[in-house]
């Protein structure tokens, strides 16, 4: 078999993943607010793809790069394959925007209205609104021979407009920034029990003559630019990192434009100046049926009062009955691990334990990797109070988590002022482990605390990403945690790890070793098997491993949320499933059967090749028994999912698993009990 004809194509495939997505916001079994957060997130999804995958396949194409992907496909055919397939998913949202989620809100008393649609009392309040609250604010830019065409802001919405001077002349451009301070709907105080709004860059349009005197709008329109924000950084060593991540963050505001948004049937002859003021072929341009950036459903409308009907009913997270008992948190953990299933379980005993450890006299050193936090983490608060408290705090805080450096680089210098000692990353490689050390001082000696993860040290996301945890004691756990942050702080020559692995050092390996062992004991006639979670799967070395595994009689079976790279057909013994609801499914689980003795393992690695050779990853394995078969029993229950599970049924296209009774939510049955499969038992 030919090797392209094993994989598909990365960008292509991410794609079918946002699709998935896409058919949630058109899925009637969801709630009218929810189906418009669903497409709100296609619009925060494409968004990224555009200024990352785009934009870095836009670079490759710019330097001459011809070398094909494991699919076979240049940079230049995934690029064209890519556009042609977000116009037709483009499509596709604003024909469920407009034809069936619209309708259906204004028949429930949410109205989004158009200009048109205003009664002369709405109108009458909008031109007071307008004049008082607006007009102070717009800057309006002139553009002509005299005045250079400004750099525009990535995703900030223009008004362009095209205009004829009562003194005659050539008309004139200019763009109207719509004001970020404002929100983008204007709710109207009309309609008792009922919420109507009106978007600000109609309100704008619909007033421009009070915006520029004596002058005449002859076209207009809205518009909105992504940008190229993949770049190649050199680094030389860990001191240039900070700045250098800086100054990729401002270079961001002048990126290479990867698309042009602007909504269908504009003025042609306003979309021409602006295509050649901003040097966008058409094919970066995409237009659409509607609003420009649908975003603003999950801001501002999804989360409006008065509208309970038309969301997910509410739920608590679980509080686990032994973290209610009056102790310590150290005592409760040293009576046997602790498992949390985020956001089933409160996320609240992971910052106690940072919190406790800040306080206790006992503790000596707290040690942390922190990927993406929240804006006011309270795990950020705890590692300063304990850094002011005496103790020895280390945290390594990835600069380079995308989109979030900024932020990062803010936090770091906070801890450092309150005398942390911090890490900035680990050269040439992105740590993207999950993972906390607290050595406290006990009668018996010094003993290690860990709490290791799937998901990221962010209280908030922690409500709405599946992510899977534990807290343990066990003193192989603890030494090994204490050996990792040994090797990312910059020693080589340490006791090697005995039960952790670590990447890029030995995941790969490990996962492959793993692999082939199955395959053996498949044909010797033992218990085999392989279940995997993940985000994401396109390692050519993993796929081909698994491929070769199934084929000799292993049952693998794997719940990959998003990007699938293997071309597949059909085969008795490997399933591909995607799991897309109310949650992101985040966790990253890898579970081999080892001829009887089961191996489950928590990671925060795909298997994905950036995963395994290029980010500090950190896998652990769960050593409590009724902790491995509870996790177990939460993979089964997904792939008995039979109202948001899809199945891979070849190539790389996904059908819904048909819909049958009784039916099984597995996001809903884990809202109502930890175990949903052992309740059934």
């Amino acid at each position: 078999m030919k090797y392209k004809a094993l994989f598909f194509n990365r960008e292509l495939s991410w794609l079918h993943f946002n699709a998935r997505v896409l058919a949630e916001g058109a899925n009637k079994d969801n709630p009218l607010l929810e189906q418009a957060r669903f497409l709100s997130i296609v619009s925060s999804n494409l968004d990224e793809f555009f200024m990352v995958r785009v934009g870095k396949l836009e670079r490759r194409m710019d330097a001459g790069v011809t070398r094909p992907d494991a699919a076979g496909l240049i940079p230049a055919v995934q690029l064209k394959l890519a556009r042609r397939a977000v116009n037709a998913q483009v499509q596709s949202q604003y024909h469920a925007l407009n034809d069936s989620l619209l309708p259906a809100l204004r028949r429930e008393g949410l109205w989004l209205l158009a200009p048109e649609d205003l009664s002369r009392e709405q109108h009458q309040w909008l031109q007071q609104y307008f004049t008082a609250q607006v007009l102070p604010i717009l800057t309006p830019r002139a553009i002509d021979l005299n005045r250079p065409f400004p750099i525009l802001t990535a995703k900030a919405i223009y008004v362009a407009v095209l205009l004829q001077s009562d003194k005659g002349g050539p008309p004139q451009l200019s763009l109207v920034p719509v004001p970020r301070a404002l929100g983008r709907v204007v709710m109207l105080p009309f309609g008792q029990g009922k919420a109507r709004g009106i978007l600000l860059e109609d309100i704008i349009m619909m007033f421009l003559p009070a915006v520029f005197l004596r002058m005449a709008p002859l076209g207009q329109m809205p518009l909105r630019i992504t940008r190229n924000t993949d770049f190649v950084m050199r680094l030389d060593d860990m001191e240039s990192l900070v700045s250098e991540m800086s100054k990729s963050v401002k270079r961001r505001s002048y990126g290479k434009i990867v698309r042009l948004e602007v909504p269908a049937g504009a003025n042609r002859k306003l979309l021409g100046i602006l295509k050649g003021a901003l040097e966008v072929p058409e094919s970066a341009v995409v237009q659409v049926e509607g609003p420009l950036d649908l975003r603003f459903f999950m801001r501002q409308l999804c989360d409006l009062p008065g509208f309970d009907a038309l969301r997910y009913p509410p739920f608590t997270p679980r509080t686990q009955p032994r973290l209610l008992a009056r102790e310590s948190i150290f005592r409760t953990i040293r009576g046997g691990d602790l498992f949390f299933h985020h956001p089933y379980d409160s996320f609240d005993p992971i910052t106690r334990l940072v919190a406790e450890a800040a306080a206790d006299p006992n503790v000596l050193a707290i040690k942390q990797t922190l990927y993406r936090v929240s804006s006011h983490s309270p795990l950020i608060a705890a590692l300063a109070r304990a850094a002011m408290n005496g103790k020895q705090v280390t945290v390594l805080i990835e600069v380079r988590a995308r989109f979030d450096e900024e932020h990062n680089i803010a936090w770091s210098k906070s801890l450092e002022t309150a005398g942390c000692h911090v890490l900035y990353g680990v050269p040439r490689w992105k740590t993207h482990s999950k993972v906390t050390l607290v050595i406290r001082r006990e009668p018996e000696g010094l003993q290690h605390y860990v709490h290791v993860g799937t998901g990221n040290y962010n209280d908030v996301t922690a409500r709405i990403y599946t992510d899977m945890g534990i807290m343990t004691c066990d003193r192989q756990i603890g030494e090994d945690a204490a050996a990792f942050f040994s090797l990312i702080t910059g020693y080589e020559h340490i006791t090697p790890m005995r039960e952790l692995i670590a990447s890029p050092y030995s995941l790969r390996q490990e996962v492959i070793r793993r692999i082939k062992r199955e395959k053996d004991n498949a044909r010797l006639g033992l218990p085999s098997g392989i279940m995997m979670k993940m985000n994401s799967f396109s390692d050519p070395g993993v796929i081909s491993a698994l491929l070769s595994a199934a084929h000799a009689g292993v049952r693998v079976r794997m719940m990959v949320r998003g990007i699938c790279t293997l071309r597949y057909k059909a085969h008795e013994n490997l399933e591909i499933f995607s799991l897309v609801g109310r949650f992101l499914e985040h966790a990253r689980v890898y579970v081999f059967e080892n001829g009887g003795s089961r191996e489950v393992f928590l990671s925060s690695a795909d298997m994905m090749p950036r995963n395994l050779n290029k980010r500090v990853e950190l896998t652990a394995p769960v050593k409590d028994r009724a902790i491995a078969a509870q996790i177990v029993d939460i993979l089964e229950l997904g792939f008995m999912d039979n109202r948001k599970a899809w199945r891979l049924v070849g190539g790389n296209h996904y059908e819904r698993v048909p819909r049958r009774e009784p039916a099984i939510n597995a996001q809903e049955e884990l809202i109502r009990s930890p175990n949903p499969l052992l309740d059934r038992k």
